[in-house]
C-alpha cells in the first residue's frame, strides 16, 4: 500500500487555526510531519485559543505562534524560532486570507489594502523571509482561489488578490528552481468553513447549481491536494494551479 512519509519534515501553516488551515496541519502532522502555525492575537483570544487547540494534540512536533503574516518584524522572529526549535523548514502553507466584500462603488481603500496586504503581500514578504531557512527541495504551496479565476462579484480586491498568487506562483517556481524548491498553488472552489458559511445563502444557492459535482467541498479535500503537493509523489510538479472545484467553470 502506497504511503506518504512526511517524518523529518517541518510545516509552516499560516492561519492553521482554523479552516482549511487546521485541516491541513492535522493531515501533514498525521503523516509525520512536524507542524507551526501563526495566529493573529485579537482582543478576545479567540485565535490563540484555537491555535493552542490546535496543536495540543501534537505534542512535541507542534507550535503555535503569535505572529502577523503581514509583519515583516513577526515573521522574521518567527523563522528564527522554526530555526532554533527545530533545525529546518520543509514545507510552507501560505493559507492566511481575510475577506472584505463589497461591490466596486462601496469598496473602501481600507477594504482593498487590508485583503491585498493580508492576501497577496503578506504571502510575498513571508516566502521572502523564509528563503534561508527552507531546505533545498522544499515545497512551497500557496492557497489561490476559483475567485482569481472566475472573479466573483463584490470580490475585486479577494480576486485580485488571489489572481497575483496564481502569478507570484508561477514566477517563484522559475526563481526557486535552482534549488529544487516546488512552488504550487491550489484554487479551491467555495468549501464549507467559517469562511464559506459567511456567504449569504441564496448565493450558495446559485453557486451550488453550477457546480457539476453538485456539493460543495470539504476542507479534508483541499488538505489532501496540499499533501500531495508537499509529498515526494509531486516531485516534478512545479508552477501550477491544482483547481479542486468540484468540475466548476465559468
Amino acid at each position: 500500500m502506497l504511503t506518504i512519509d512526511l517524518s523529518g519534515k517541518v510545516a509552516l501553516i499560516t492561519g492553521g487555526g482554523q479552516g482549511l488551515g487546521l485541516a491541513t496541519a492535522q493531515l501533514l502532522h498525521t503523516c509525520g510531519a512536524s507542524v507551526v502555525i501563526n495566529y493573529l492575537n485579537d482582543d478576545d483570544g479567540v485565535g490563540k485559543r484555537r491555535s493552542e487547540q490546535a496543536v495540543q494534540p501534537f505534542g512535541d512536533r507542534g507550535l503555535a505562534v503569535a505572529a502577523d503574516v503581514r509583519s515583516r518584524e513577526d515573521m522574521s522572529a518567527l523563522m528564527d524560532l522554526i530555526a532554533s526549535r527545530f533545525g529546518r523548514l520543509d514545507l510552507l502553507v501560505n493559507n492566511a486570507a481575510v475577506l472584505r466584500d463589497r461591490t466596486l462603488r462601496k469598496m473602501t481603500d481600507e477594504d482593498w489594502e487590508t485583503v491585498i496586504n493580508t492576501n497577496l503581500s503578506a504571502v510575498f514578504r513571508v516566502c521572502q523571509i523564509a528563503l534561508p531557512c527552507l531546505q533545498d527541495g522544499g515545497r512551497i504551496v500557496n492557497l489561490a482561489s476559483i475567485s482569481g479565476v472566475m472573479g466573483f462579484f463584490g470580490q475585486a480586491n479577494y480576486a485580485a488578490a488571489k489572481a497575483g498568487i496564481i502569478g507570484l506562483t508561477k514566477v517563484l517556481s522559475r526563481e526557486l528552481a535552482a534549488r529544487q524548491i516546488n512552488v504550487n498553488a491550489v484554487a479551491p472552489g467555495v468549501v464549507l468553513t467559517e469562511m464559506g458559511q459567511s456567504i449569504p445563502q441564496e448565493a450558495r444557492d446559485q453557486m451550488l447549481s453550477q457546480i457539476p459535482l453538485r456539493r460543495f467541498g470539504q476542507p479534508e479535500e483541499i488538505a489532501s491536494t496540499i499533501l500531495f503537493l508537499c509529498s515526494p509523489l509531486a516531485s516534478y510538479i512545479t508552477g501550477q494551479t491544482l483547481h479542486v472545484n468540484g468540475g466548476w467553470w465559468a
